[in-house]
């Protein structure tokens, strides 16, 4: 399995876990979950360089 697949699964579990109603201190899951994602469809072009 790649790196980016890795960030996508990353991002799933995450959003998983933010629809779960599991209190989060001082952080958003589905923020994070957000951000793995966006890492995740642009590895691609932050590696090609």
């Amino acid at each position: 399995m790649s790196i980016q697949g890795v960030f996508y699964l990353i991002a799933v579990i995450l959003l998983v876990l933010a629809a779960l109603p599991i209190p989060a201190r001082g952080f958003s899951l589905a923020l994070l979950g957000a951000a793995f994602a966006l890492l995740a469809y642009s590895w691609d072009s932050i590696t090609a360089g």
